[in-house]
């Protein structure tokens, strides 16, 4: 699996919302570069349990298109015509 990276804009917005939730669920004031620190250490230790499910729900789409590929040429198969 690749690092789990972010874009700039995208790590801003996540670190900001990690010092919002400390604030009001924890009455825990972050800095910025602790918040930084904290998301860095999700996204090395906990981001590939997500990236893994994110996997398997793709797997469970693409599986089902295939089952409905499947079906929908099973209906349009010509049936032999049976020889007396």
């Amino acid at each position: 699996m690749a690092e789990i990276t972010f874009e700039p804009e995208q790590k801003a917005a996540l670190v900001e919302k990690i010092q919002d939730y400390c604030e009001q669920q924890l009455e825990l004031e972050v800095g910025q570069f602790d918040a930084e620190f904290l998301l860095d250490f999700f996204a090395e230790e906990i981001g590939a349990f997500y990236y893994n499910q994110g996997l398997k729900d793709a797997q469970a789409v693409v599986q089902s298109r295939v089952d409905n590929i499947a079906d929908d040429l099973y209906e349009i198969e010509k049936k032999p015509v049976k020889w007396r």
